[in-house]
């Protein structure tokens, strides 16, 4: 699998207090690559080293395999856009300028793409109205085609959804789709909304206290949180046969506790464990969802 960003053991010490503290992650190209952790488990510091706004205080990262002590980051760094905190964007200026000073600030010689880059985001009939006066949602689409400019194909983006309105997330979540599955852009979006993250990411990488502590590609995460029936019983020797025995895939839990995937007849499957003297204690469907994969994961409270 070839990545687009690597970090190894990145750390950021700011006085006393360690946003990253040896943070290590793999960025897969052409994936959507979840950030999640609580507020101040180190996203955001995360994604500001990365951007070349800061520094580490140690560790390195590889850009598109060049690393970012090289003199080189530079120029690899063209390849990426980003949206940190919030949009950079005049509030003065219409979405046209906002754009063209981009593009002075680029380098970029001709204002050609520009039309695109606004018909992209669904900016097209704004005309002369100046940002100050857009929608949360448009400023925000607004951000993301500033960080188009240069066409970059690895777009980072932090929070993009909050404090959105409903029709805001889902134009920003069909934004990002239409980006990475049609112009192929690698997209690391951090985000506490998690229900919505697990709309868009092909990969999860779990963050707390500054270090990743999971990395996961969605189709693994969704085995682990598939829907499953949970059965306590006096001898799960005796349960592994019988299910066996029905073609029905199980995972051990511990002694007396196993998970039951599919679907199940719970009289046949009582009757045949009762003929084997083992007797069901309980039983409980379960349906883990991302929250309650990362609440496990990590612990603590339920601000992610």
């Amino acid at each position: 699998m070839e990545y687009c960003l690597i970090t190894d053991a990145l750390c950021k010490q700011y006085r006393n207090f360690k946003a990253l503290n040896g943070l290590s992650m793999h960025v897969p190209q052409g994936s959507i690559y979840g950030l999640v952790g609580k507020n101040g488990a180190g996203k955001t510091t995360l994604i500001r080293l990365i951007s070349g706004i800061q520094e580490p205080t140690s560790g390195n990262y590889t850009l598109y395999g060049v690393k970012n002590t090289d003199k080189a980051i530079y120029k690899v760094r063209q390849r990426m856009g980003a949206v940190v905190e919030s949009p950079a964007i005049y509030l003065d200026m219409t979405a046209e300028e906002n754009l063209k000073i981009q593009y002075q600030v680029l380098g970029i010689p001709s204002y050609e793409g520009i039309t695109e880059l606004l018909q992209l985001v669904d900016l097209t009939e704004c005309g002369k109205k100046k940002v100050k006066n857009f929608s949360l949602g448009m400023k925000q689409r607004l951000g993301i085609a500033v960080a188009l400019c240069g066409n970059p194909d690895f777009l980072v983006l932090d929070e993009p959804i909050n404090g959105l309105d409903p029709q805001g997330i889902i134009e920003i979540r069909e934004l990002i789709l239409k980006l990475n599955r049609e112009l192929q852009i690698t997209i690391l979006i951090s985000s506490h909304i998690l229900d919505e993250l697990s709309k868009l990411a092909t990969h999860y990488g779990f963050v707390d206290r500054g270090m990743i502590v999971k990395e996961i590609s969605a189709a693994d995460l969704d085995a682990v949180c598939r829907k499953c029936t949970r059965l306590s019983v006096t001898d799960t020797r005796i349960l592994c046969r019988v299910l066996d025995g029905m073609g029905l895939e199980y995972n051990i839990v511990s002694n007396t506790q196993a998970d039951v995937f599919g679907e199940i007849s719970v009289t046949k499957l009582a009757i045949a464990l009762d003929r084997e003297h083992c007797e069901v204690k309980s039983m409980n469907e379960r349906d883990e969802s991302l929250e309650n994969y990362y609440m496990n994961l990590v612990g603590g409270g339920r601000d992610a």
